[in-house]
């Protein structure tokens, strides 16, 4: 008896205590659980800011049991899934799950259609969320919904230990935005479009596994964010889409962005002023304008970006390969660059350093002052170039290019040797390189 009496009390105390996510596994999708994973979210990887969130219990700065997470669906705060408007009930459930002091996942159920007007998803949130998107969101179409700001679409603002995936779609909607650009009509006056996704002032990110297609203008922005892990994103838009850059990086730093396939009217990826630490491998571009640092230095701008690595990349039919550019008359740095194991085929301008970027309708005016580019690694580059100038590094008189390494170098045009133009730098040749500046 006194066996008995002491061991069914400690098995009812095990079992209770036992992990949900082990016990339950009939978790749908539509409930945040992943079931090749084996694991309810939110979750965060390992790798950033040196934190293991890899464990059953999150840390203790997280201080919860992954089973304790709270599910809002869109679909329970009105949002119907049938092409209309669900602006609202995104915004309640939004300020429901940020509100929560569990963690939350904010689901979008697949096989739906949700159109929304510009928002704002903002923070502090009291604990970690995930927002699972399964189904499609879709851009409002009428111009006039975006008179406030019409620079936004889909913002996350200031929210901290954030995971947005779920293989869903998100969709710009962006035509009536290009038919009515400067670029694309020389009649009409320039405006600005919405970026699709922006996520601005996050810390401890996870985006991954979305379909994101059809931007207005640029299709995701990271702005002043710390900490991001981007992977098995797919980006597309027409090639003759005009500024739609697939992934855009400003004021940011410790992002890596791996596996995925982007083609559209502009860069692949852009990195701009107040960027470090950027780290892209196993990238798919093309169309588009290549793999961009810059533009740095317009407007007679201080700009600095250091601490670059492409390292794996396919280039195809791009109208740029890996480019850094800079206008005349700005000042700072672009420095600590790796371009590394990328394979071109029939792209244009392969090897580009343009510090005389201008991209305006008049001239622009030669200036001595510009921004340093400097210790540049150009490794293990080869393929086809659509143009018979493979490597293009035109440099300032005044402040020419320094700690220019090219290595391992076979770029060809039509079956033949390309040629290089180099200009005002300093560069060192290892190992075969073709076409040579020297």
């Amino acid at each position: 008896m006194s066996l008995q009496t002491h061991f069914i009390p400690s098995l009812i105390v095990f079992l209770l205590s036992f992990p949900s996510y082990y016990c339950f596994p009939g978790i749908s999708e539509a409930s945040g659980y992943d079931a090749s994973a084996g694991r309810v979210y939110p979750w965060y990887p390992s790798t950033i800011q040196g934190r293991n969130f890899g464990s059953k219990i999150m840390s203790s700065k997280m201080g919860r049991s992954l089973a304790a997470v709270k599910t809002f669906n869109v679909n329970d705060y009105g949002a119907k899934g049938d092409g209309s408007d669900a602006t609202e009930a995104f915004n309640n459930a939004w300020k429901a799950a940020c509100s929560s002091s569990q963690g939350s996942v904010l689901v979008v159920p697949k096989n739906k259609n949700y159109l929304l007007k510009p928002i704002t998803f903002e923070g502090p949130c009291k604990s970690s969320i995930t927002v699972q998107i399964y189904g499609t969101l879709q851009a409002s179409a009428d111009r006039s919904a975006y008179s406030k700001d019409l620079t936004r679409w889909l913002v996350f603002e200031n929210v901290q230990n954030l995971a947005v995936e779920g293989g869903g779609t998100i969709n710009g909607n962006g035509k009536i935005w290009w038919e009515n650009s400067c670029k694309v009509n020389d009649d009409l006056s320039c405006k600005d479009a919405p970026t699709a996704l922006i996520f601005y002032n996050c810390k401890n990110l996870v985006v991954k596994n979305l379909k994101i297609q059809n931007a207005q203008k640029m299709h995701v922005s990271f702005e002043i964010c710390v900490g991001v892990e981007v992977s098995g994103l797919t980006i597309t838009a027409p090639a003759d889409s005009p500024n739609t850059d697939g992934i855009h990086v400003t004021r940011t730093q410790n992002i890596q962005i791996s596996s995925s396939v982007i083609g559209t009217g502009d860069d692949c990826i852009s990195i701009v002023s107040g960027s470090q630490k950027v780290q892209a491998t196993g990238i798919t571009c093309g169309p588009g304008h290549g793999i961009s640092i810059g533009s740095l230095g317009d407007g007679n701008s201080e700009a600095h970006v250091s601490d670059v690595t492409v390292n794996g990349a396919t280039l195809t039919g791009t109208t740029n390969g890996v480019r850094i550019k800079t206008w005349q008359g700005g000042s700072g740095s672009a420095s600590n660059i790796k371009f590394q194991n990328i394979e071109m085929h029939n792209v244009k301008n392969p090897i580009i350093i343009d510090q005389k970027y201008c991209d305006q309708d008049k001239p622009c005016k030669s200036q001595s002052r510009t921004v340093q580019v400097q210790n540049v690694l150009y490794q293990n580059i080869k393929g086809t170039s659509s143009s018979s100038e493979a490597i293009q590094i035109d440099c300032s008189e005044m402040f020419p290019c320094k700690g220019i390494v090219l290595q391992g170098i076979d770029l060809r045009v039509g079956g033949k040797a390309a040629k290089a133009e180099c200009n005002n730098a300093k560069i060192i040749e290892k190992g075969n390189v073709s076409p040579s500046c020297t």
